[in-house]
């Protein structure tokens, strides 16, 4: 029974990463949309090259001119009519400044008529910047926020004052031609604002809030960045459509209907797990063990991203750790499978994408002499897991959309 469970998990993974590969998201966005004028396409973060790609092949869309801008090692090949650059990630450097200034060139000439076609995925924020003050200065302004233990939101309110083009100010300089914005969000809640830290998105912090987390966290402003804060972001934007195409809710879908197809009674749990990994990985379960005497094939779903303090001198990622805490928990447990998998191929620094456990995992590590417990402290769940064939390979997808945990219980042995 452990090898069809293993079997219906590569399955469902397969189906779910598919599901929101930048070619489909892009294909589903476009197919049937006619535009008036002119396409100018923008495409900015590490799918940007994949994004643009699928736009070109979609029927009835003619791009006028374009300009990508990726990370270093993503172009993979020309595009016709298309500018594509390279660049910073996830420090932004001078590569990173020429590309922006390229595209902010492309756009500042635009007719009512023609449309922008953005296409915005992970690592836009980083590798789609300009800033209004020296580089150098908002690095250290950036520091001394992160040194402070300012939050991510707090640092990001106040980089959007201090950009050309984050917190909608893009789409403003596209004006008046419209901007349809297709996401590939990396983001929980899929918030336009946030993802990218929202170039095309209407930003609903001021330059009030800047100037307040500023002053709370004791950070020197030169007269330049001073001028540049009291220059409000865009609150509202009437030339924006954004579609979010692909994020962790259409992961979780496609993997549900997958389950569907294998014969599981399928239950969604959540598309915004947020806690530890172990406790998630207590969560789920606790879920295998209050139906696996139900007497049918069942399958429970989760997406998010957990995170992990590490404490010890292991190898491993959050999936990994989510699965083999959940190992300790089904121990003994007959046709249950837990697995959890990050979305772009990669869970922390290792080679494996997630982990799978069932529960005959725990006895096949006991006959090992394996201690689940120390090898979590230690935070070492790759090795721990390698060791009885637990770890899920993938190799790179070419999409980032958090990632997907999935229970499954299989048909009671007759």
């Amino acid at each position: 029974m452990d090898k069809q469970l293993r079997a219906d998990c590569e399955s469902i993974i397969e189906s779910a990463i598919k599901a929101v590969l930048p070619d489909a998201a892009v294909r589903r966005a476009l197919e049937g949309r006619r535009f008036p004028g002119r396409v100018i396409l923008a495409a900015i973060g590490k799918a940007a090259w994949r994004m643009a790609y699928a736009a070109t092949k979609v029927p009835g869309i003619e791009i006028f001119r374009g300009c990508v801008i990726t990370k270093y090692g993503h172009v993979m090949g020309a595009l016709p009519g298309i500018d594509c650059y390279e660049a910073g990630h996830p420090v932004p450097d001078e590569n990173t400044f020429a590309a922006t200034r390229h595209l902010l060139e492309m756009v500042s000439d635009l007719r009512e008529s023609d449309t922008v076609l953005f296409l915005v995925s992970g690592g836009g924020s980083a590798l789609f910047e300009l800033p209004l003050i020296p580089s150098e200065e908002l690095s250290a302004i950036t520091d001394a926020l992160l040194l402070r233990g300012a939050s991510i939101f707090e640092m990001n309110t106040v980089r959007k004052h201090l950009s050309a083009v984050k917190g909608g100010r893009f789409a403003k300089c596209c004006a008046p031609a419209k901007v349809l914005s297709i996401v590939l969000s990396d983001v929980l809640g899929d918030r336009p604002d946030v993802i990218a830290s929202g170039p095309a998105a209407p930003d609903p912090t001021t330059s009030e809030d800047a100037l307040k987390i500023a002053e709370k966290y004791g950070i020197s402003l030169s007269e330049n960045a001073l001028n540049a804060i009291k220059e409000e972001t865009p609150f509202e934007l009437s030339n924006v459509e954004t579609v979010v195409s692909g994020s962790v809710r259409e992961l979780c879908a496609a993997a549900k209907a997958e389950c569907e197809k294998l014969g599981y009674e399928t239950t969604m749990l959540t598309d915004s797990l947020t806690c530890t990994a172990r406790q998630a990985g207590a969560l789920l379960a606790s879920v295998a063990v209050g139906h696996a005497g139900d007497g049918k094939k069942q399958a429970f779903i989760a997406g998010g991203e957990t995170v992990v303090y590490v404490k010890g001198s292991g190898k491993g990622g959050r999936n990994q750790e989510l699965a083999l805490a959940a190992a300790k928990k089904i121990d003994g447990l007959p046709n249950v499978c837990i697995f959890s998998v990050g979305s772009d191929g990669t869970d922390g620094p290792t080679d494996a994408a997630g982990g799978v456990v069932t529960g005959n995992t725990a006895q096949l590590l006991r006959e090992r002499n394996i201690s689940i417990s120390q090898f979590l402290e230690n935070n070492d769940a790759y090795n721990c897991l390698k060791q009885i064939d637990g770890l899920i390979f993938t190799g790179p997808t070419g999409t980032n959309v958090n990632d997907l945990s999935v229970v499954l219980i299989g048909a009671p042995e007759r």
